[in-house]
């Protein structure tokens, strides 16, 4: 199949703006709670829960619009956003769509020269910045920013001055501001944390983003209703989970904030939420720490087999009969012995989960849903606003990321590309005509640069990027994410690299899991301190590595089968520039990091 449309359910009025749920939620549901502000102990993690009605929550934005309106934030400025994911957040980017200006977010872990390159090519005239550490960093580049007036600080009071300044303000004339900003008017600019070269600006319109939302939460309900909560971890600097905040908005469902992820079990367990969503790394994660465990409790084979029925179980939910007898009898057994274990890290009473950013793969889908947390993997990019594609409760298909989402059209090129149309694909590059160009046609299909496959009912499978194909010297085409999802299943296995291009064959860099790690080297009778480097030809280690190489090949013709696999010094991270914030792997980074190591698997 070559295109697969799914009509609309909703279609935003020209009159229509994102601040439009929450001023009609404190109308229709003021006393409904819409936020779960988190109050923190002695050790960082919450003791107890603030919740914030839906009333409240106007009457807060409206209170932070007014100090924006007394500090001449005129319509369609731009505004810089640099915080962890927190309650502020997401009060100031509704405060800031209120009064029609343009909020544009900036990665807390951003470096001084990428916070200035932000800030500089967005014009942006004001930027909120949480910590101290982000309030010098700005201080640093301020003389490349002459049009930043204003710095506000969270941890410094920053949103009860804007309160304070803006109480002379009318009220009235904070609804006539949100009244006069239109569904075309633009309501962000998100710089894409890409993998190659400056960080390009997506413009994103009030309809673009409200469009994805409202035809999302009406194919969701599991996830988005008025008793449905969620614990955002991910940076709301990702257009991902943008996306998640005006969904639980528009439904009247409940969010709270973790802005520490290192206190995210601890979190988890206080919120209780009923779904959440992650990038497929958290999931892996989750799988490999339970394995590890149970290994070194002594219950490696009952993980084992526990794992196999819960795949087993997912799969039969696939076929008309469903699962038979004895697998709901094992499946139950197994329920007591190690899912609800799993369920409670969750929360407890979590059933659902939504990945992106990244493939998750069939086998981890089956085994959390067959531990009873059903992932549903979807698709997009932050051009399209982000969710273009996604499994639904009514429709799940393991492997794929689902079917279009309503309003949008899906078409795979002759070369495999994938294509994408509807009201939630973006406006273009901001001030970037070239690149806007290049992926954006004259009649609103985005080229993705994703390569795919629609099946005979539209579900949709992603088999690697267009500027990832690797050709060997033969003259074969490798898609490397394939081969890399498989390694890294592995609970030892962090980030995996294919290589290969124009080269005799294909290879692998692969980094350790330092979590996992300190366990294989105590069952190992090794100190638990030992350094990779004196690790990286120990022969049961690379045994252990050859055997998800081995896995992984199964998985490919023999041209595309990893040949050589090098063991790397350390692991890929942010801070050392081979990860982007939202955990994808800077394949440009890692070649020219690691130069000398591919070099040497090709030497002779």
């Amino acid at each position: 199949m070559r295109e697969f449309s799914v009509p609309p359910i909703v279609t935003v009025g020209d009159a229509a703006n994102l601040t439009d749920p929450v001023w009609d939620n404190a109308e229709v549901a003021p006393d409904t709670v819409q936020f779960a502000r988190p109050t923190p102990g002695a050790d960082g993690t919450t003791t107890s829960w603030t919740e914030v009605t839906c009333l409240q929550f106007r009457d807060e934005v409206a209170a932070v619009a007014r100090g924006l309106i007394a500090a001449g934030i005129a319509p369609g400025v731009r505004v810089g956003l640099m915080s962890r994911t927190r309650y502020e957040w997401t009060l100031l980017d509704y405060a800031i769509w209120t009064v029609g200006a343009v909020t544009v977010p900036i990665y807390e872990t951003s470096s001084a020269e990428q916070a200035a390159w932000i800030l500089e090519d967005s014009n942006a005239v004001a930027v909120v910045v949480e910590t101290d550490a982000h309030a010098a960093l700005i201080a640093g580049v301020q003389d490349r920013l002459p049009e930043l007036d204003h710095v506000w600080q969270i941890d410094h009071g920053g949103v009860d001055e804007l309160v304070a300044t803006g109480a002379t303000v009318e009220l009235a004339e904070v609804e006539r501001r949100r009244k006069a900003v239109r569904a075309q008017d633009l309501a962000t600019i998100i710089y894409t944390s890409g993998t190659t070269g400056r960080p390009k600006g997506c413009m994103l319109t009030h309809r673009n983003m409200y469009a994805d939302i409202a035809n999302a939460v009406p194919v969701l309900p599991n996830l988005f209703n008025a008793g449905a909560s969620t614990l955002l971890f991910l940076p709301l600097a990702h257009a991902f989970a943008r996306l998640i905040q005006i969904g639980l908005v528009q439904a009247r469902a409940t969010m709270a904030h973790c802005a520490d992820t290192k206190n995210l079990v601890a979190e988890l367990q206080a919120f209780r939420p009923t779904f959440i969503l992650s990038v497929p790394r958290v999931f892996e994660k989750v799988y490999n720490a339970a394995k590890q465990k149970a290994e070194a409790d002594g219950k490696a084979g009952i993980f084992a087999r526990a794992e196999q029925v819960a795949i087993a179980y997912s799969e039969a939910l696939e076929t008309p009969g469903g699962p038979g007898l004895a697998l709901r009898a094992q499946h139950v057994v197994f329920d007591r012995l190690v899912y609800g274990k799993l369920r409670a890290a969750l929360g407890g009473r979590c059933r659902d989960a939504i990945s992106g950013g990244a493939p998750l793969g069939a086998r981890l889908g089956h085994f959390f849903r067959g531990i009873g947390v059903t992932v549903l993997e979807g698709y997009g990019l932050t051009e399209t606003s982000p969710a273009a594609a996604a499994n639904l409760p009514t429709g799940t298909r393991m492997g794929t990321v689902g079917r279009p989402l309503p309003g949008v059209t899906v078409r795979i090129e002759d070369d495999g590309e994938i294509l994408i149309s509807g009201e939630l694909v973006f406006q273009g590059y901001w001030r970037n005509e070239t690149a806007t160009a290049e992926t954006l046609s004259s009649d609103g299909w985005f080229r993705t640069g994703d390569l795919g496959q629609l099946d005979s009912d539209g579900y949709l499978s992603i088999t690697g990027r267009k500027k990832e194909l690797i050709v060997t010297a033969s003259g074969k085409n490798v898609a490397p994410a394939v081969l890399e999802d498989l390694v890294r299943a592995h609970p030892l296995i962090s980030q995996c690299v294919v290589v290969g291009d124009r080269k005799p064959f294909i290879a692998a860099l692969v980094t350790l899991d330092e979590e996992a790690l300190p366990a294989w080297l105590e069952s190992a009778g090794m100190p638990a301190d030992t350094p990779v480097e004196q690790l990286r030809e120990h022969e049961a280690l690379r045994k252990e590595i050859q055997a998800a190489i081995d896995t992984a090949n199964q998985a490919v013709s023999k041209a595309e089968a990893i040949k050589v696999f090098r063991v790397l010094p350390r692991d890929f991270t942010e801070t050392t520039g081979e990860l982007t914030p939202s955990l994808k792997v800077k394949r440009q980074v890692v070649h020219k990091t690691y130069a000398a190591e591919i070099a040497d698997i090709y030497r002779g």
